[in-house]
């Protein structure tokens, strides 16, 4: 159908447009790429944090998310400390330094966020496409398990 292809297509590129933006404000503000501030985000948020649930959170493979931690942990923004529960695991924190740019990196991102999505669309057409992509997300993730059942 042509309508899903010209959907997928006007999807794509702009998540990729959206995540290009967003990605040179936080390098140009806070020196902070935006494939580190996600983590960032999720490490903040998440009680016991490690790879793996990082690697859920966003959809990517956990030596993906490994490599990353690994950069934001040179970086001096994040440590590794044993996790109780699993020695094959480590849980993951933000440092004191990754605390204050992750909140710096925060007011950037919403900035950048409500100038490109904000400036677009109404708060009730934006709560219906995020309501949609939800539904569409769910969907596939059904998809996928059904198929690999």
């Amino acid at each position: 159908m042509d309508d899903f292809k010209h959907l997928f297509n006007e999807l794509v590129r702009f998540e990729t447009e959206l995540w290009n933006a967003v990605d040179a404000r936080l390098r140009d503000e806070d020196d902070l790429p935006l494939h580190r501030f996600e983590p960032m985000q999720i490490i903040q948020r998440t009680r016991e944090c490690r790879v793996h649930d990082i690697a859920e959170a966003l959809s990517i493979t956990t030596g993906g998310v490994s490599k990353i931690v690994d950069s934001i942990e040179s970086a001096g923004h994040a440590k590794r400390r044993p996790n109780p529960d699993d020695r094959r695991s480590s849980i993951i924190e933000l440092t004191p330094a990754g605390k204050r740019l992750l909140a710096e990196a925060t007011t950037t991102f919403e900035a950048e966020l409500d100038s490109r999505l904000g400036s677009a669309l109404s708060d009730r057409a934006l709560r219906q496409f995020t309501s949609a992509l939800t539904a569409l997300r769910a969907a596939a993730n059904e998809t996928g398990a059904s198929k690999a059942a």
